[in-house]
């Protein structure tokens, strides 16, 4: 059977930390948060010391400008959506290490520290330059203040940091007819102090990186070599705020704060430290960040790509020491009837719409067989259901009830000593080996939808040889033969179970009872005398009819 490797490496699992600026949709899984959990489960598997964290972004521009929106204070924003998303995560499963927020004072300090080397290494300087401001409300807008028309792709509600239709990375002086989202007014240019990170200084280092990058998805590579080949521009770091981490130097006076785009990404280096004081040893963090042999992994979205391939490299090298980036595997969007899921438009299901629906694992499933890895791919609640009823239900949920419900009928319950085995049956176990083997190879390059396909093929492997042993004949013709054949499926079971285990939490631990936890990327024994139950089933047929949707193909609203 395939075993797991003998070195434990240490694994980063870094994921993109979602503002706490509202509710996050299905696209936000798919695009960073199941892919992040499916990979981080599986390395735990294969022995590897993984460490997964994640948090909060609660110093976002999209927070104060709900907060604005709703008269209420940001804390009041920050606290309702964290909870929500602490809520989500553990329903669906999501095994974090930790997950905090942007919000902590270990956070500010671990910015704070980064800040000061940059800036004592000569890579951040103090620059005027003309920002918008609000004549009406007579303050600094920050960009995400301001909207207006791409430039690029003509999008009349472009923000003034990033185009949400195109995905390109604006200033907001870029955008056509710009606007305040405060007053409406056209904003005015007027001079402010602010501090500039020189990401310029990394333009050539971090293409001679970039070239070095084995592995990594063409998309991801050509958009970073893209930006290189234009040279990277500078960026302010702080922003006419009241909101956000203080600046640990008082050059600017007062109203500054630093900017979101500089600080959340040091959240994989803050959460770090923090889980590693929360367990006790404060420097346990190093063996991920200080170890040439460590591996990181930034799960995220394209629209993510600059920051996470670009930025937060250029940031690392800039402070010195630390471990920089092994992969970004960011995904594509998930489209719903053809328009990119976003929240702020109401396009696509939120997660608690989508909970509603769909049994944790199931939704997981779902959205797992069509992760946008390579191309946006286009999900609607139909195709949600019918991948549940026809794939997961059909194939691998009545796969579990039949070879139970024969187990427990015709074996009385528990599991003989196999004797006399065909090369039927030796093949068929082989061939789940070969799927855990075929499955980690492809987890690891994070081809995690060609993942869950090798262990759905090899589940109905384990059904095609039921079909042609009829275990159920055989065992009034010759009960012998017919006990091989169980147990030999049983076998087969318990190791197709490990492939799924990292897509399928809550119905991998159902069948703890029979088979034990899953504590590696192995094929299970399946010890003489183990007891099988009679089976519930492990997944409900998901009825469109009954939940009123039958017809409902686009999930907008």
């Amino acid at each position: 059977m395939w075993l797991a490797m003998a070195v434990r490496v240490p694994v980063l699992v870094a994921v993109a930390w979602p503002y706490a600026s509202g509710s996050r949709h299905l696209g936000h899984i798919a695009g960073a948060y199941l892919p992040a959990d499916i990979y981080a489960r599986y390395q735990r598997l294969a022995g590897n010391d993984v460490l997964m964290v994640s948090g909060s972004d609660v110093h976002g521009t999209p927070i104060t400008v709900r907060a604005d929106a709703e008269g209420v204070t940001p804390a009041e924003i920050v606290d309702r959506y964290h909870a929500e998303f602490c809520r989500q995560w553990e329903t669906l499963g999501i095994s974090w290490d930790l997950y905090t927020t942007t919000g902590t004072a270990n956070h500010a300090a671990v910015t704070q520290d980064m800040f000061l080397v940059q800036l004592e290494n000569g890579f951040i300087d103090k620059r005027m330059s003309e920002q918008y401001y609000d004549p009406v409300g007579q303050r600094f807008l920050p960009d995400r203040y301001i909207e207006g028309t791409c430039p690029h792709c003509g999008f009349e509600a472009a923000r003034g940091d990033q185009c949400e239709h195109c995905s390109t990375t604006l200033d907001a002086t870029d955008l056509i007819e710009p606007r305040s989202k405060i007053s409406g007014a056209a904003p005015e240019l007027r001079p402010t102090e602010h501090f500039y990170f020189r990401y310029s200084d990394f333009t050539e280092r971090l293409e001679a990186w970039l070239k070095t990058r084995a592995g990594w998805r063409p998309h991801v590579l050509n958009f970073s070599f893209g930006w290189t080949a234009e040279g990277l521009q500078d960026r302010a770091i702080t922003r006419d705020l009241d909101w956000g981490v203080e600046l640990p130097v008082d050059d600017l006076g007062e109203g500054k704060r630093i900017y979101v785009w500089y600080d959340a990404v040091i959240g994989y280096l803050s959460a770090s430290k923090e889980w590693a004081s929360r367990n006790g040893d404060a420097d346990a963090w190093k063996r991920w960040w200080h170890n040439d042999d460590a591996r990181h992994l930034y799960f995220v979205g394209k629209d993510n790509i600059p920051f996470h391939a670009l930025f937060w490299p250029a940031q690392l090298m800039a402070y010195g020491g630390l471990h920089l980036p092994d992969n970004v595997p960011a995904n594509q969007y998930v489209t719903f009837s053809g328009a990119k899921m976003a929240s702020g438009r109401g396009v696509g299901l939120t997660i608690d719409e989508g909970l509603a629906l769909f049994e944790p694992d199931a939704l997981r499933f779902a959205l797992a067989a069509a992760l946008p890895e390579h191309a946006d791919t286009e999900v609607s609640i139909t195709e949600i259901a019918r991948r549940i009823n026809d794939e997961l239900v059909a194939t691998w949920g009545n796969l579990v009830h039949r070879v139970f419900s024969m187990a427990h009928s015709k074996l009385g319950g528990r599991v003989p000593h196999a004797t006399d085995r065909l090369p039927s049956d030796t093949e068929l176990l082989d061939a789940v080996d070969d799927a855990l083997s075929q499955g980690a190879d492809c987890i690891e390059r994070v081809e995690l939808r060609a993942g869950l396909r090798a262990a759905m093929e090899a589940a109905a492997r384990v059904n095609a040889y039921l079909n042609s042993t009829e275990p159920w004949k055989l065992a009034s013709t010759d009960p012998e033969r017919a006990e091989t054949v169980l147990v030999t499926a049983l076998e087969a079971v318990a190791g197709v179970r490990t492939g799924l285990a990292p897509y399928l939490p809550f119905s991998t631990a159902a069948l703890d009872d029979v088979f034990g936890p899953v504590k590696s990327w192995e094929r299970p024994a399946v010890p003489p005398g183990t007891a099988v139950r009679k089976p519930s089933p492990l997944f409900a047929k998901v009825d469109l009819d009954a939940l009123g949707l039958a017809d409902r193909g686009d999930p907008q609203g």
